[in-house]
């Protein structure tokens, strides 16, 4: 994204940058689900607020991201790439010449004032180098710097749904257009092997592999724990104490399951072979996280029978505490 059209996070989910990491998670989820496709069949704005949502999202909720966006505003996407003297291809900067500078974060701290050297020359900082953008992929990921062996890398970003069920994707390396299968079950981290779609070698004039390192949007009701798919399910009051029968979602549909009496906030509930497809055969196990969430306003019924439940009370929850008057 070019710097000029900087895109103010924060703003796109109603927040101030002292968010913390939940509320973040809270308020994406709640807009997510408001501007989910499948709840606005064959509504742009509703799509495109949800891409930008899911933007905003991905770039807060991953504190390496947020830093980086929080230190350099609109320049931080460019922030830690090196080589600035070789001019970075397919990036607009204005027309501003970097080739004075030995990297971005050069730039962006003598732009802000943050050291005080006299000249470009002296300059000491310690950076990484990371891959600068090339050859462009349609509408999911970019090419980064190739390595010598001719194989060449890029980022595929896929949706929970795309991801979970298998999908083609069109590919436009720049001078052919490749279709991918991606099977069923990618998961983030995933590495899919196109063969012989990678650069030409200049010794032996054959092409080597395109290597796809798989993304996964975030989605407003999933997400991954090590080999399980979460998610998390709100319950009342007294559905915790009597226990309940309630439905939850799954990849495959709607489920129902019985929630035992006296289930605590955050407890997780198993549900075998309902979670993520396995590389090899059959599903793993999806784990329902209990939330016990606490009316804002009650009606006056509630309220009197409320009343009725702290009057009769016989269990003080906060009895083994009486021992500790004083350190």
């Amino acid at each position: 994204m070019p710097a000029t059209d900087f895109k103010d996070y924060y703003e796109i989910l109603g927040l101030t940058k002292t968010a913390k990491e939940d509320e973040i998670k809270k308020t994406f989820r709640k807009l997510a689900l408001k501007y989910h496709p499948d709840r606005n069949p064959g509504n742009k704005a509703a799509e495109e607020r949800f891409k930008e949502i899911s933007e905003a999202y991905e770039v807060l909720s991953d504190p390496e991201k947020r830093q980086k966006y929080d230190q350099f505003g609109k320049y931080w996407q460019q922030a830690g790439q090196g080589n600035w003297g070789q001019g970075v291809p397919n990036t607009d900067f204005g027309g501003f010449d970097f080739s004075q500078y030995g990297n971005f974060d050069e730039f962006i701290n003598e732009l802000l004032g943050r050291f005080n050297t006299p000249g470009a020359g002296n300059r000491s900082y310690s950076y990484r180098t990371q891959p600068g953008p090339g050859t462009g992929f349609n509408d999911f990921g970019s090419f980064g710097n190739q390595p010598t062996n001719s194989d060449r890398e890029a980022t595929l970003r896929l949706t929970l749904s795309e991801a979970f069920r298998g999908v083609q994707k069109r590919l436009n390396l720049g001078n052919e257009i490749v279709e991918v299968r991606i099977p069923a079950g990618a998961k983030a981290g995933s590495r899919v092997k196109v063969r012989g779609k990678g650069q030409v070698n200049p010794y032996n004039q054959q092409r080597g592999d395109l290597y796809l390192n798989v993304q996964l949007e975030p989605h407003p009701i999933f997400q991954f724990e090590g080999d399980n798919l979460v998610c998390e399910v709100p319950i009342t009051p007294d559905e915790a104490v009597l226990g309940c029968s309630i439905e939850v979602p799954t990849p495959g549909g709607l489920v129902t399951i019985k929630v035992p009496p006296g289930v605590k906030s955050g407890q997780s509930l198993r549900l075998r072979g309902k979670g993520w497809i396995l590389p090899k055969d059959g599903r793993g196990d999806q784990l329902v996280r209990i939330v016990i969430e606490i009316p804002k306003s009650l009606s006056e019924v509630e309220r009197e029978y409320y009343e009725k439940i702290r009057a009769s009370r016989i269990e003080n929850p906060r009895r083994s505490l009486a021992k500790f008057t004083a350190l």
